[in-house]
């Protein structure tokens, strides 16, 4: 692959595999360095880029592999990669609505950190990022029947654990509001 090739298809990438990266590391200046250091393998690698179908799924496979070797240092591992979402839900709310989207947003997160690491990197790829499940299993080698049972398990846990703390505050607030009536 020719220098204006690599920078006209490989270079424009790299603010969606930030967005990945970031959503992995948790650390801006993390991702950043991750982006870099993928863009160099990349560059290293340009002259058998050819033979991939989907230069894209190719670079997303090589930040998520990236991003998991740095993880394995660490030995944590996150996904936040609801800042866009969490943005928009912003504009034009009332400070009680932004603050409920708040909470809820950091309820969101908290219930996705106890998701398995599949899980949660499908769930990545697939509801922020927008990936459709052929390029989600490009990126992964996961099968697409295997990406959409993970993405179901993630989407039914998460439901059900914000039914289950929602209706918990408010269980609560009945039991409460039941004994002082009778007491």
């Amino acid at each position: 692959m020719e220098t204006e090739r690599f920078t006209s298809e490989v270079v424009p990438l790299g603010k969606k595999l930030y967005r990945f990266a970031l959503g992995f590391l948790r650390d801006e200046s993390d991702a950043e360095d991750a982006v870099q250091e993928v863009l160099i393998k990349l560059w290293d690698r340009r002259a058998s880029l050819e033979r991939y179908r989907s230069l894209e799924a190719f670079a997303m496979t090589v930040t998520r592999n990236h991003c998991l070797d740095k993880l394995r240092g660490r030995h944590t591992l996150s996904l936040e990669g609801f800042p866009a979402a969490t943005q928009r839900e912003r504009t034009e709310k009332t400070p009680q609505e932004k603050l409920e989207v708040t909470d809820q947003v950091g309820m969101l997160r908290q219930i996705m950190e106890g998701l398995p690491v599949q899980q949660k990197e499908i769930l990545q790829l697939r509801d922020v990022e927008g990936y459709e499940f052929e390029e989600i299993s490009g990126i992964t080698g996961m099968n697409i029947n295997l990406i959409r049972v993970n993405l179901s398990r993630a989407r039914k846990k998460i439901r059900e654990t914000m039914i289950n703390r929602n209706q918990y505050g408010t269980e609560t607030n009945k039991n409460l509001a039941g004994k002082v009536l009778r007491g």
